[in-house]
């Protein structure tokens, strides 16, 4: 199974409750070792001894919760990631980026830690 950072395990802990985690720590351990994003796939590898069908259902239940989203789950983790690594009197570089590809536009942005761009 895969082992989340601390940094990870405890803003997610507490942002989601025991089972919610428990699911988020299997999908992300699926997702790496089948490689594929479809429900039914997930459902199909998910280790709990229920119906394919309520497995699936579980899965859609779950990427559909109201509190799953970037404003409640990442934007808490990232405020913390800049608090612990980044002194309030140090400069932050800031790297926008925006694609355009086919109809769809992708805008980017990044912070500049170690010589890296993390988004």
């Amino acid at each position: 199974m895969i082992i989340l950072t601390e940094f990870y395990e405890t803003n997610l802990k507490r942002e989601l409750g025991r089972a919610e985690y428990l699911l988020l720590k299997i999908l992300i351990n699926l997702l790496q070792s089948i490689k594929s994003v479809s429900i039914e796939a997930l459902a199909t590898a998910l280790p709990i001894p229920i119906f394919f069908e309520s497995r699936r259902k579980k899965i859609q239940r779950f990427l559909s919760l109201n509190y799953i989203n970037i404003e409640e789950i990442w934007f808490p983790i990232i405020k913390s990631w800049l608090e612990i690594y980044f002194p309030l009197n140090e400069v932050i570089y800031v790297v926008i980026d925006r694609t355009n590809w086919g109809c769809i536009n992708l805008l980017i942005i990044s912070v500049v830690w170690n010589k890296r761009s993390i988004y």
